[in-house]
Parts: C-alpha cells; structure tokens; sequence
C-alpha cells in the first residue's frame, strides 16, 4: 500500500504530466490518409442497434443455449487522430443470443464509462473506478453468471447485464484492490480464475490475482518487476502462473508527448518468463530467460511435463510498439512451442508455423493439460498489421504437426472463432467454432458456427448481420 508521502507526492505530479501531455499533445501530426484504426475496416460504428428476427442459413444447434460475445474499442466522437491509440478506444460491446435452434437478436452497446455516458447526455453509471480510467474495450467475459467487460493496465470491470446494457463499474463486488486483466484463465479443475495483472504507470509490481468460484478476489499476490511492463496474457499449469515479462514497458517520455498509449519497444529490458507459485509468494517466482527479445500478446495452452519443464504454445511477435504509435506494429508473428526449464532457467525456443497469424484458442476444458488443437486466424501478411486483414482461420494439429486452413474469400476477414464443446465428455475437437466474419464487399458481418471435427466442410449456421462490425478484440460463448 503506497505512504502518505508517495499519495501526496502522485496527487502534485499527476496534474503537472497531464498539462504537459495535454500541452504536447496539440503539436503531434495526424497520420496521413486517415488513422489506420479508424479508417477502412475499423471504421467505428456510430450508434446502437436492436436487432430481432435474425437471417440464419444452415441449421443452429439445439443444444446452443446462451450468447456470443464480442468486444472492441469503439470511439463514441471524433478522436484526436494524431494520438489515438486503436488500444485506447471507448469500448462497444456486441452479443447474439441463441436460444432452441434460432438467432433472437443482436445487440450492440458502448460500455458507458464518464466519457462515454457524458457523450450520450445520459447520467454516469454508479460503482467503484480508478481516476485514471474507466475504459473496458478488450475482453467480455461471463464470471459466476455475470457478464463483464474487463480491460488491463489498471481500470476495474465494468458489469454488464444479459443485454448489454452498464449496470455499473464493478471491481468484483469491491473485493478487488489493485487492477484486473483482459484474459483472465479458469481452472477447470477447481473452478478458480486466474490473472496475471498490471497497473500503469506502477513500475515495480505486478499481481497474480485469484478469484474464487463466488467472483470474489481471494488472491492478490505482488510479483515484483521492473520498468512497468505491459503484460496482456497469462497462463496457468498445475503448479504455476505464467508471467510473460517482455520489453513492452511503460513509457514516460511517450506520456508526457501527448500519445494516448505511453507504452514502447524497450529491448534493453530483457525477456523472460516467470513461474510464480500459484498460491506461494510472488517473490518465489522462477524467472527463465530468453535468448532475445520479442513478445507475447496470446498465448494457447500450457501445461507440465513430467521432468518438471513446462510447455506453453505462444504467438510471437518480433516486437510491438516500435514501429507505430497508432497500433501495435512489429515486423512478423508466429507459432511457437516454449519449454520453460526452472532449472536451467532458461526458455527453448521451436517454431511451429511461421505464418502470420494471432488470437490463438483451444478446448479450454483442457487448461492445464496436454492437448492437440489450436484455432487462431492468419492476419495480414504484411510488417505492422495486427488487423485481423487475413482471410483464414487455422487448425493446428500438434500431434500430427498438419495445419488445415480454412479461407473464407477475398475481403471476408474472420476475428477470434471460440471453441465450444458440443458436450461436457465430447472429443477434444468435438464441438463448434463461433466467431464474426466481417464481408468487406457487402459491408455486413456473418456470425459463423462451424464444426471443429469437419473444420473443412459446410458451416453449421451462418447468422446475418446487415452492417460491419469493425474488428475488435476479443469474444466468448458464455451459456445460458
């Protein structure tokens, strides 16, 4: 818990850095053509929409029983282009409910932080915010049969009722104290959630936080760091947290130049993955190395061998955020296999497909366990495009080593599809992908269920949406 002194010391500070931000801010120049995020595929949507009565070609599963939820950032006005960050963006969230074998309706709603309610002329929401932000735009998930928008880097959730309407800012019933992330992990075997947290610009900690099978934080254990980094995802074995430390650190000079994201490539701040006990002390976290520097925004599945080294399967960027302030930037992504050594202390490195690809997803009953399926989308095949602009989705097999990919068409762009198992003992590849296709050519989005085990063949379903929703983040099946 910080001092009177450092209170006192943040509360003259913080004033003076955001003149200053404010101030630089005036003199940064737009991105010429249009902002990349803003512009294009990502042009944001400008109002809410209650649809009913769904087009469905093929046939929904009876036994689907629940809402596909997606979130993005949104803005609600005219962002400043020269230092809108596509990480930054008022938060839009948007669900399709499926119920006895049809589509009942969409819903698209921002998530009403005070900008955004004061934007609309509506009263700001109740519940408990940081003063630094009250943005949720990144992950939607359900927790103990609530639905929330959640974020990193400091804001509290943000609960949201069936149908998407802010109930209000909800930091897990006040038992949270520090901050939350945008991927948060069950355990399938003890019902708990799990997170590994930051809070920018504290430099110095971050928190393995754990919340019990109510939704209340039972765990917030400090794992000390240096340099502020930005830690987007996690991962949990038996045994362990997965820590990615990696040179994505706070920024102060990018702060105080006006940029809405004060994060930057820092390569001289190592790379390294942490063990962290998962109910030991922060400060018992192994820490392995790696031979150079890169970063993880997703990881798929981990688990423990039997001599003790764990697997994780990641999506590796070569860097992020050093070749753009707009977006995430960096030259290529690909697959890759870790083994991390907690004797040795150091991470092995084996390159699984070298396609340009991102939002890796698998059966999640098989969190923590060995495993053979990995869903995720190739995006552009270009430096700097982690813009879902690819038109594939993927199926790695990691036992056969075969890839199969699925091509919706030219100018048809596929976000996250989420795996959903058709029962609670089917096959590991034994139930549906849901996820958004966006179609360029008509301007519309598609909601496709395909079936994992005939990933090739016809979709199951296909529900219209007859406007696009521009790529976003992340999405969820949460059950009814």
């Amino acid at each position: 818990m910080a001092s009177v002194i450092e209170k006192t010391i943040r509360a003259a500070v913080t004033p003076v850095m955001g003149a200053v931000s404010n101030f630089n801010r005036k003199r940064l120049e737009a991105p010429e053509g249009g902002h990349p995020y803003l512009t294009g595929v990502h042009k944001p949507m400008t109002e809410e929409l209650t649809l009913a009565d769904l087009q469905v070609d093929g046939e929904i599963p009876v036994q689907l029983d629940g809402r596909y939820l997606r979130i993005g950032p949104n803005p609600v006005d005219s962002p400043d282009e020269a230092s809108y960050h596509w990480f930054s963006g008022d938060g839009m969230a948007h669900g399709v409910r499926i119920a006895e074998g049809k589509a009942e309706w969409y819903r698209n709603r921002w998530v009403r932080s005070n900008k955004v309610s004061d934007a609309l002329g509506e009263e700001r929401k109740p519940g408990t915010r940081k003063p630094r932000s009250d943005n949720a735009n990144t992950n939607i998930v359900g927790i103990n049969g609530r639905t929330f928008a959640i974020v990193e880097a400091g804001a509290f959730p943000v609960e949201m009722s069936a149908e998407l309407d802010t109930i209000a800012h909800n930091p897990f019933d006040n038992t949270l104290n520090h901050s939350f992330s945008a991927h948060p992990h069950l355990d399938p075997a003890t019902g708990e959630i799990h997170a590994i947290c930051y809070d920018a610009p504290v430099m110095d900690t971050v928190w393995h936080v754990v919340l019990d099978k109510d939704g209340k934080v039972r765990r917030e254990e400090r794992i000390p760091v240096r340099q502020g980094p930005s830690i987007h995802d996690c991962q949990i074995t038996e045994n362990h947290v997965l820590v990615f430390d990696l040179p994505a650190t706070f920024s102060m000079k990018r702060l105080l130049a006006g940029y809405a994201f004060p994060y930057d490539w820092n390569p001289e701040h190592g790379a390294r993955v942490g063990l962290c006990p998962r109910e030991g002390s922060g400060k018992e976290t192994i820490w392995c190395d790696l031979d150079e520097p890169c970063y993880v925004y997703h990881p798929a599945n981990a688990f423990e061998t039997e001599d003790g080294k764990v697997i994780v399967d990641v999506v590796v960027h070569e860097s992020t955020y050093a070749r753009s302030t707009f977006g995430p930037g960096g030259k290529w992504s690909r697959l890759e296999r870790w083994t991390v050594d907690p004797v040795a202390k150091k991470v092995d490195r084996k390159i699984l497909d070298d396609r340009a690809q991102e939002f890796p997803r698998y059966d999640e009953r098989l969190t923590s366990k060995p495993y053979r399926y990995i869903y995720d989308i190739a995006t552009a095949d270009r430096p700097d495009a982690l813009d879902m602009a690819g038109t594939e989705l993927f199926k790695h097999d990691l036992q056969g080593g075969d890839k199969l990919v699925r091509d919706f068409g030219a100018d048809r762009h596929p976000g996250e599809f989420v795996f959903v198992p058709r029962s609670p003992d089917s096959a590991e590849d034994g139930g549906w992908l849901i996820g958004l296709v966006i179609d360029m050519n008509k301007e519309t989005t598609e909601l496709h269920i395909l079936n994992a085990d005939d990933f090739l063949g016809a979709p199951q379903a296909v529900i219209h949406l007859p406007h696009r929703i521009p790529p976003g983040f992340h999405g969820n099946w949460v059950a009814g």
